[in-house]
């Protein structure tokens, strides 16, 4: 949490400071003044002494209520503006993450955090920091002031503290954990939401809401519990406050009503002593609420900085240069990967080199590492042993900006913004113009459906591109790959949503565009990588054949197979 509060700004917060004690010290003032007013004024028929102290105490609110106004508003734009500081440093930092982070965090986790999690720290900041400042002096003053008036009843209050320190630690110790738990649950509750969301269709085309349902209700079931059980022991608390405010108040008055037998004590210091006791109570009650609400705010600080200080796997080194040779070439030599926490490689030696106007395709059955390998040129994952060089250079040694303006990338998951056609192909290249952007959907054979459309370029992309089928959707995100210049085009399977005249078409269209290039395509047909120059087949990992079509066909056993799977043979 202390990183968290440095981030506040100091100017600000000592100006808010600096209010709430002037509303602090009016507060504590104000009793004073009406045991003296009684004391002197009422008991004694004095008005102008009445008068005198009475324009005091309204001063004295007036000069309050401006302490408490502007302390409340400095607080809440300090708390704002640290949640807005925040949320920003949480999403930069989960745009700096490599797919290995995302993997560690999940995507439901790190929405949490950048929303409820902040929002708790941003209420603890804009209420716990003033109320922590404000009940202890408020606490402490009220029973120093009370011993001005009176020793003796200033001795009652002290004497209801342990007991209120005791009533505290017992419902602490047992609802602190119950928050903490509280906020895992609630990421659970989001991941499986989210889940239901996005696979809603699958869901409902197994008939599997009930079982969907069943699972989130079991979440939000104990969330729930453990709210209430929360609540519940919290709920005890004011009571248990009121009680001691009413036997202290008892106390007050039977010490005080034997101190006025005796006439050793005033009425005045009396009806002070009850003020200072509602004041002292009231600001333990509001620190003990304020304390019990440091732990969550704790674990949401705790999970903030989580994401904040997470070491990232990929970062540009040191040494990092852009120094590459002329010719283009992609090389992996000897490369090993595999995925955190996973015991199996799911890359193991793979060795290959690629040249300028080559194209290199990859093929093999599912979960052999296709994807995985071509995540290795864009370094979205780094390598666990050898090398991958683009143009001569270990793409570690390269910095990150670089590397990626070499590499245009369409991926396995066809990938829309919410906004418009223009705007989702300008990520490509932002300084395209029109005539770039048209030549790049004609490539893609993507002209005719956007023509079609009332406003063209301009027309809505839905979230996700929802607004478009599979196909559409894929070839807008190859229009986008084509519209970058690079050295590098990977299509990681990005052609599987076409049928096959329309893939043809592409890959005929595109070869202008990426002559000079080297083109790396990831595909499950081999009509779609038959007339690469190089073919990569991997099997479990290993790369088990490389070499033309014609070559692996008659050579290859792995290659032959998916050859054979896919070729329709009359029986005789």
């Amino acid at each position: 949490m202390f990183k968290i509060i440095k981030r506040l700004p100091p100017g600000q917060t000592l100006a808010a400071i600096a209010f709430l004690l002037i509303q602090i010290g009016c507060s504590l003032y104000q009793p004073y003044v009406t045991a003296r007013i009684i004391n002197n004024g009422v008991l004694k028929g004095d008005t102008t002494y009445i008068w005198s102290q009475g324009a005091l105490m309204i001063g004295l609110a007036v000069l309050g209520l401006f302490g408490a106004i502007f302390n409340t508003l400095l607080f809440s734009r300090i708390s704002h503006k640290l949640g807005q500081e925040l949320r920003s440093a949480v999403y930069r930092q989960g745009l700096k993450f490599s797919k290995s982070e995302f993997d560690k965090f999940g995507a439901s986790s790190l929405i949490t955090r950048n929303t409820n999690d902040v929002t708790q720290v941003q209420t603890l900041v804009e209420m716990g920091f003033k109320f922590l400042i404000l009940a202890p002096i408020q606490m402490i003053g009220g029973i120093l002031m009370t011993v001005l008036l009176s020793p003796a009843l200033a001795l009652v209050f002290v004497g209801a503290l342990p007991f209120l320190v005791i009533a505290y630690y017992i419902i602490n110790r047992f609802a602190s954990p119950l928050y903490a738990n509280m906020q895992a649950l609630l990421d659970k509750l989001n991941l499986y939401f989210k889940e239901g969301l996005t696979g809603v269709k699958v869901i409902r085309s197994f008939n599997k809401e009930e079982q969907d349902y069943e699972k989130y209700l079991e979440v939000n079931g104990e969330y729930t519990r453990t709210s209430i059980t929360a609540g519940t022991i919290m709920s005890f608390f004011i009571p248990v406050l009121t009680m001691l405010f009413s036997l202290t108040t008892l106390v007050v008055m039977w010490v005080g009503g034997h101190g006025i037998a005796k006439g050793t004590m005033e009425v005045g210091a009396i009806v002070g002593a009850i003020n200072y006791g509602a004041q002292i109570l009231m600001a333990f009650a509001i620190l003990t609420q304020v304390i019990l609400a440091v732990p969550r705010g704790q674990t949401s600080a705790k999970r903030i900085n989580e994401v904040l200080e997470m070491p990232l796997s990929i970062e540009d080194s040191q040494n990092a240069h852009e120094t590459v040779t002329y010719e283009k070439s992609l090389t992996f030599e000897n490369v090993d990967f595999r995925y955190f926490g996973a015991e199996k490689k799911t890359l193991s030696g793979i060795s290959f080199t690629v040249h300028s106007g080559q194209t290199l395709a990859l093929i093999g059955s599912t979960g052999d590492g296709k994807t995985s390998l071509v995540n290795l040129i864009a370094r979205l994952y780094d390598v666990e042993s050898g090398q991958v060089r683009l143009c001569g250079a270990d793409v570690r040694q390269l910095p990150q900006t670089t590397l990626h303006d070499k590499v245009s990338f369409a991926p396995q998951t066809s990938t829309l913004f919410l906004g418009t056609i223009r705007t989702n192909l300008l990520i490509g290249k932002p300084d395209a113009t029109d005539a770039e952007i048209w030549a790049a959907l004609e490539m893609a054979q993507a002209t005719e459906f956007v023509k079609t459309l009332d406003k063209g370029l301009d027309s809505m992309v839905e979230k996700a591109g929802g607004n478009f089928s599979g196909g559409q959707k894929q070839r807008l995100c190859i229009a986008r790959a084509l519209l970058k210049t690079a050295d590098v085009y990977v299509f990681d399977d990005s052609f599987s949503a076409l049928d096959f005249k329309t893939d043809a078409a592409v890959r005929s269209a595109m070869q202008e565009k990426v002559k000079d290039a080297i083109t790396v395509i990831v595909a499950q047909r081999i009509a779609t990588v038959q007339n690469a120059d190089l073919i990569a087949v991997l099997d479990n990992g290993v790369l088990a054949g490389l070499g033309t079509h014609d070559e692996l066909k008659e050579n290859n056993p792995v290659y032959r197979q998916i050859v054979d799977s896919q070729t329709y043979k009359e029986v005789a």
